[in-house]
């Protein structure tokens, strides 16, 4: 057998040198993993906390005499309302015949309105137009004028009345001196009222209400 040369063999020598030092080296590796078990934490992770945050902890409002731990129901919206304000009542109301004077001179004309009050303790709906208002005027028992007579397009409306409150009608109704009739709406056709101090007495009615007393005024 030839036999190798000295470069030869030092290099077998240097190989075999260097694994020893790798089986050595894995060596104390696997000794020292086995001691440490350095993954053995790690892979686990942190162990969760028994607190949790204010958003995750639900909150739970105690009720007088409730179980414990039992949930509180949710108040259920009751069927109560506002009641509708309804219509006003006879022995509620009390309807008054207003003129703008208690003498007139010759030539000048009543000016009659409407005082309405209502006594009641509660609102109260009323139909305040000129469809539901009479005035009357009258010498006796002798009817002279009523203002629905030749009335030209007569109208509803509804009107909230406060309790305890007084209103008063805002346009006035003209007496023109002179008895009415439905035959004779044109004015130069009706007898004219005396003057010279002529008592005479307005009533009213509104709504289906009418005024138990009456206003008594003088013409001239």
């Amino acid at each position: 057998m030839p036999r190798h040369s000295a470069a030869v063999y030092r290099r077998r020598r240097l190989v075999l040198l260097i694994g020893l030092i790798l089986v050595v080296a894995l060596i104390g590796v696997s000794v020292w993993l086995l001691i440490a078990r350095p993954w053995a934490n790690a892979a686990a992770g942190p162990a969760p906390t028994s607190s949790a945050t204010p958003e995750d902890t639900p909150t739970q409002t105690a009720t007088p005499g409730a179980t414990p731990g039992a949930e509180t129901p949710a108040p259920t919206p009751s069927g109560e309302s506002t009641p509708a304000i309804v219509a006003c009542e006879a022995e509620d109301i009390e309807v008054t015949a207003v003129t703008d004077a208690d003498t007139y001179p010759a030539g000048v004309t009543p000016r009659l309105s409407i005082s309405l009050t209502n006594n009641g303790s509660t609102d109260c709906t009323i139909d305040v137009g000129s469809t539901t208002q009479v005035f009357t005027v009258s010498s006796g028992s002798d009817v002279w004028w009523r203002s629905t007579d030749c009335q030209e397009n007569p109208s509803s409306m509804i009107a909230t009345l406060a309790a305890g409150t007084t209103v008063t009608s805002k346009d006035p109704v003209v007496w023109d001196r002179t008895r009415s009739s439905v035959e004779t709406c044109a004015a130069e056709n009706r007898q004219r009222a005396p003057g010279g101090g002529s008592s005479f007495h307005v009533s009213v009615s509104i709504g289906g209400f009418t005024s138990v007393t009456t206003k008594q005024i003088l013409l001239y």
